[in-house]
């Protein structure tokens, strides 16, 4: 079921090379600097639930597909908000759940999500047949009995899968509990923290002003003003930092940077405490805030990592029902080269700031991310991220930013993901994807063999490393 050769270009030449070059870092520690995984799943470290709670309910890169051929997500096991509820009745037989889902399988061909879901199904739980209608309940009974072993609860695929460090993605209010009971449990994991704001500095968003009480009551803090808000973010930073943070992430649907006086500022601040404030003040207290949020990572050392040009929560109707992360966030074009400026032009050459660039609008790698890449000492690459994190995306974005930033300006991969299993697919992916790259360029005599080999454990482990100061 999985060709070794899978990703590999079919000229004999360009493929040997690469396979010799993936077979280097096939099996080195993954490092996962950016993700979503639940960290109460590995400091309670359960036996996971079922196969349908494991690998679909969580990832809306499944049920993203589904719902798009009519699928009700409650067929899915997807349960509305409450007062939200429809006539369609929310499946809790996960059998069924994992038959809807096997019996619309072949929807994803082609996909990315295919070819993890093979290489999970394949080599994390020994499947040796297609998944489709008449298979579903045999593999689902497969790959319950592994569950219920202690081989396969959480802290052990963590191992087995030679997770170096995993980084999750946790709000400025998050207790960061069960990273603390992760830490005094004694297990070797390293399981680290980013500290992620979103939810204290989108002012319009629903629920800001009690995310506002909240942050006052973990800072003691009586924050009346913006200078008081400030200092309680810092507070904050300063706690993700002592439980291993090394970064923060910021989802902004623009990656405009503004420097407003601390007046106009805090006049913006007070308006959002009353509920007056509107979307133009919303768009200049983002902007500000992105210069307090790199001026704290010059000063306290995290890596700073901006994810812009998202419109989230695109399927209002949906959104209302279910919440957020229902997989219908959409890219929209994205401008960096004036947006970015104030910010680069006073941190984008400080020793101390590490920023990571991602983007949802790749028509921006060759024009404008790479050329900065290219230049600011502060810059890094993300990977592609969500609808780029493909084999097609991948070699796209290689080919359209080496050529003026380099390897070295890039950050690496990160798998960015809820769905845990799929963490070594995604990773193998990338590394297979980097390899075939790389022994193009070999083969058309633009890298020596020996440079390849080098390139090619950067992209698989050394540049995540030290982008992130793991």
């Amino acid at each position: 079921m999985l060709d070794p050769n899978r990703y590999f270009d079919p000229d004999p030449t360009i493929r040997t090379i690469a396979r010799e070059l993936y077979e280097r870092v096939a099996t080195r520690p993954l490092l996962c600097p950016h993700g979503h995984v639940d960290p109460a799943m590995l400091a309670d470290d359960r036996p996971f639930p079922d196969p349908a709670r494991l690998i679909i309910t969580p990832d809306h890169y499944i049920f993203r597909m589904l719902y798009s051929q009519g699928v009700p997500l409650e067929q899915l096991g997807l349960r509305p908000r409450p007062g939200r509820e429809s006539a369609e009745r929310v499946e809790t037989d996960s059998r069924r759940i994992w038959q809807t889902f096997a019996e619309h399988f072949h929807l994803f061909r082609g996909t990315p999500t295919a070819g993890w879901l093979r290489q999970e199904l394949v080599e994390v739980f020994g499947v040796a047949r297609p998944l489709d209608g008449t298979s579903a309940e045999e593999i689902y009974d497969e790959i319950a009995a592994k569950l219920a072993t202690p081989a396969f609860r959480p802290r052990a695929l963590f191992e087995r899968f030679r997770i170096e460090v995993l980084c999750t993605t946790d709000a400025a209010t998050d207790t960061l509990e069960h990273h603390q009971r992760i830490r005094a449990s004694g297990w070797s994991g390293d399981v680290r923290p980013t500290f992620r704001p979103d939810a204290a500095i989108n002012i319009l968003a629903p629920g800001w002003g009690e995310e506002i009480t909240r942050l006052a009551e973990l800072t003691e803090l009586d924050i009346g003003s913006f200078d008081v808000f400030i200092a309680a973010l810092e507070s904050r930073r300063e706690f993700f930092r002592s439980l291993g943070a090394t970064a923060t992430d910021h989802g902004v649907h623009s990656p405009r940077a503004e420097e407003l006086t601390p007046a106009g500022a805090d006049a913006i601040f007070q308006r959002a405490r009353r509920s007056q404030a509107n979307a133009a003040d919303a768009e200049r207290f983002t902007a500000h805030l992105l210069m307090e949020l790199a001026r704290m990572s010059v000063e306290d050392g995290l890596v700073m990592q901006l994810h812009p040009g998202s419109f989230r929560n695109h399927n209002g109707p949906l959104f209302d029902r279910f919440g957020p992360d229902m997989g219908c966030d959409i890219p929209v074009v994205t401008e960096y080269t004036r947006n970015l400026r104030p910010l680069l032009e006073k941190y984008g050459s400080h020793p101390n700031l590490t920023l990571v660039l991602f983007t949802l609008d790749e028509s921006t790698y060759s024009r404008e991310l790479a050329p900065l890449a290219g230049h600011y000492p502060a810059v890094r690459l993300g990977p592609p991220w969500w609808f780029q994190d493909s084999r097609e995306g991948m070699t796209r974005f290689r080919e359209r930013v080496t050529e003026t930033c380099g390897f070295y300006n890039t950050a690496g991969f990160n798998d960015d993901t809820r769905a845990f299993p799929s963490i070594p697919a995604r990773h193998d992916v990338a590394r297979r994807i980097d390899a075939n790259f790389l022994a193009r360029l070999v083969a058309e005599h633009v890298l020596e063999r020996h440079e390849a080999e080098e390139l090619v454990e950067e992209c698989a482990y050394g540049l995540a490393k030290r982008t992130y100061r793991l």
